[in-house]
């Protein structure tokens, strides 16, 4: 059976490297990324994502719209109102860790290594 026949998709000469490349991509604009992690403690309408970005839901929507398309994000209506919430748990992963990747540019201990030294105390 083909099931038996999986492809690792973390090998260099993946099919998938290109599909990673355009993810990058897409979570290379600063507002895509904070609708991501304004979205990680479930859905919310445009305008209480403008809101908490301070932008305009003109500006909010357009992004959603394009994370909607490369299905980082789905939709549920509820009457007129459009409720936007993550498609699954790895887009909120993945900018966690660029985050993370974020702080260790910054030189020292980032702070994410000093939360795990607590928890394991």
């Amino acid at each position: 059976m083909d099931a038996d026949k999986r492809i690792c998709g973390r090998e260099p000469d993946s099919q998938f490297v290109e599909l990673a490349a355009e993810v990058f991509s897409m979570l290379a604009d600063a507002t895509r990324v904070r609708l991501i992690l304004a979205l990680r403690d479930g859905e919310q309408s445009v305008n209480q994502l403008a809101e908490t970005l301070e932008k305009s839901p003109a500006a909010v929507s357009q992004h959603l719209a394009k994370l909607r398309l490369a299905r980082f994000v789905t939709t549920r209506q509820e009457g007129t109102r459009v409720y936007y919430h993550l498609e699954n748990e790895h887009a909120a992963q993945l900018v966690s860790d660029a985050i993370f990747q974020a702080e260790h540019s910054l030189g020292g201990t980032p702070r994410h290594h000093h939360e795990r030294d607590e928890v394991s105390e």
